[in-house]
């Protein structure tokens, strides 16, 4: 199993590297293969490899001696067609589908183009599965999720390519606000919300920056070497950071119900709920959030006993008296 998620990750890093390539191919110069290497962060070998690939595809790129030479896709030739398989085609419009789910400023209307686009240069057999699965398709938004601008995104995204050092204005949790020096890893989207893991050089740490906080990002052009994170998957040191700053309630409750039968109707853990006799027992537990452990509570239907922690007896008692006003029929 590990064997096959390392080959995947290596098939993406160099999918992603060769969109990235012909992206700087793109522009109407030519493009030393020390530059390009910096750029990518690979070895000049791998820029040749690449380059051979990118012609392996139809992609007509030249590459032109001497000092002052380097690397241009040739003037006034048609790229090659888009071509993909069956498995391609849905993933492609699965992913542009899943992005209307993400709260960027524009998203929606910009992914509905871009489907367009690829629909009409793939074959009619495929174009057909891509619109079906597109009309069938309705992604879930949930609130929560500030809106960021697409802009913001790509200078915080070219400046982590790039190794430069990146300057913002933010705004923190508790209102206040100020410009940071940071050197960027990498940006990851998660739970409608997008985040900026990096090393803020000012206080000489690793942060993570909600990228709705920030405000008149700016690349600087400083290089700096890249710097390793605490933990190197991005996606991981982000969850690991809200964990250990998120607080754990430790729940303590008894409850009217026959040991099994809490189990059943909490979906709860055998070992986390202790018979007091053949209709009642003890339920043990931990959330990140006593709401969580309230509906948790709710939700078992029984006459049931609070015994910690205190913040959960709160939120029960504020519950209960929005529920009697509600029920109140004067």
């Amino acid at each position: 199993m590990s064997g096959s998620g390392s080959t995947l990750s290596v098939m993406s890093s160099t999918s992603g590297r060769l969109l990235r390539l012909l992206s700087l191919l793109q522009t109407p110069r030519e493009w030393p293969g020390g530059e390009l290497a910096e750029r990518l962060r690979v070895s000049r070998r791998t820029v040749r490899r690449d380059i051979d690939r990118l012609r392996e595809l139809g992609y007509p790129v030249e590459a032109a001696r001497g000092p002052i030479g380097g690397y241009r896709l040739r003037a006034g030739q048609a790229m090659p067609p888009l071509l993909l398989d069956d498995e391609e085609a849905v993933a492609i419009a699965v992913g542009i589908r899943l992005a209307t789910g993400h709260p960027v400023t524009g998203i929606e209307e910009a992914s509905l183009r871009a489907l367009a686009k690829v629909a009409q240069v793939l074959p009619s057999r495929l174009r057909q599965r891509v619109d079906t699965l597109g009309s069938a398709t309705v992604p879930m938004t949930m609130g929560g999720g500030a809106s960021v601008s697409p802009e913001v995104l790509a200078v915080i995204a070219g400046a982590v390519i790039a190794g430069e050092r990146l300057r913002f204005g933010y705004a923190s949790a508790d209102g206040r606000t100020g410009r940071r020096l940071v050197e960027p890893y990498r940006l990851v989207a998660a739970e409608r919300r997008w985040y900026l893991p990096a090393f803020d050089v000012e206080r000489d740490d690793w942060r993570i920056f909600r990228v709705d906080r920030i405000d008149d990002a700016a690349r600087t052009g400083v290089r700096v070497p890249p710097r390793e994170p605490p933990i190197r998957d991005a996606a991981e040191f982000v969850t690991s950071r809200f964990f250990s700053l998120a607080p754990v309630y430790e729940m303590v409750a008894t409850l009217r119900l026959p040991a099994a039968e809490a189990v059943r109707r909490l979906g709860a853990d055998p070992a986390e709920v202790t018979a007091i006799d053949d209709t009642s027992c003890v339920v043990r537990g931990h959330a990140d959030t006593v709401e969580w452990l309230a509906a948790r509570l709710l939700l078992a239907d029984c006459e049931f006993e609070v015994h910690a922690p205190e913040e959960l007896r709160a939120r029960l008692r504020g519950w209960s008296r929005r529920a009697g006003r509600a029920a109140d029929d004067d």
